[in-house]
């Protein structure tokens, strides 16, 4: 089932699940915006792949009061619970239902963020996305993803799927975890060192990791 499909099923009840099944929920999303080199009062202009429920456009939102956020989606259901979220941020965000490898923007951004998208996509194809990215930011623009990646050998996938399944079992009703393993079908996970490879093949560099839990891990690369 494709990734998109996957998402616009689970969209009602995405959210409730969703710090149940990320056990390091808080230091990873935390990790995604310390990383963002930005003053409080900064405008910056986001642009969020793979928004979804609009959970990290908010902690943007939130973090950076003078900031805009472009949320971009393949699910309208998703970007539909994402409105909801947003209401109080009214003119300050705008919704896009869209594959955002396509994605073409009027005016480059000041940062690009992505949270638990980017891993449906498999092996050189994360590698073309972030080639796009960097076209789609300024100079000096910044490109955080927060994410999960699988292990460099088998050994270190199964650890990694050991300790997450070990994690959440207790956390999540059996319902929402099989859930969770259906949305497992559409993963197509590389490794950390693949993916910051592929930033600095795409031009950017300060590439950085700022947290690794396991599978769950927040990098980044700059646009020089």
């Amino acid at each position: 089932m494709q990734a998109e499909a996957v998402f616009t099923k689970d969209a009602q009840d995405y959210d409730q699940s969703r710090r149940g099944l990320i056990p390091c929920f808080e230091d990873f999303y935390g990790a995604a915006i310390q990383a963002l080199p930005f003053d409080r009062e900064d405008p910056v202009h986001f642009l969020d792949l793979g928004a979804g429920t609009g959970l990290l456009s908010e902690m943007v939102l939130e973090s950076f009061p003078g900031s805009t956020v472009t949320l971009i989606d393949a699910s309208d259901a998703m970007l539909g619970r994402a409105r909801e979220r947003l209401v109080n941020h009214d003119g300050r965000t705008r919704f896009v239902t869209a594959d955002y490898r396509a994605f073409e923007a009027d005016s480059p951004f000041d940062a690009i963020v992505s949270a638990l998208s980017i891993h449906h996509f498999a092996g050189r194809a994360k590698a073309r996305l972030f080639a796009r990215a960097w076209n789609l930011l300024r100079p000096g623009g910044m490109f955080v993803n927060a994410d999960q990646v699988c292990g460099a050998d088998g050994e270190t996938e199964n650890a990694y799927r050991r300790h997450w399944f070990g994690s959440v079992r207790e956390r999540v009703s059996g319902e929402e975890l099989l859930r969770s393993l259906d949305r497992l079908q559409a993963d197509r996970m590389s490794t950390l060192e693949e993916q910051l490879n592929w930033l600095r093949e795409a031009g950017f560099d300060r590439v950085a990791t700022w947290f690794q839990n396991f599978s769950f891990v927040v990098y980044s690369g700059r646009r020089p």
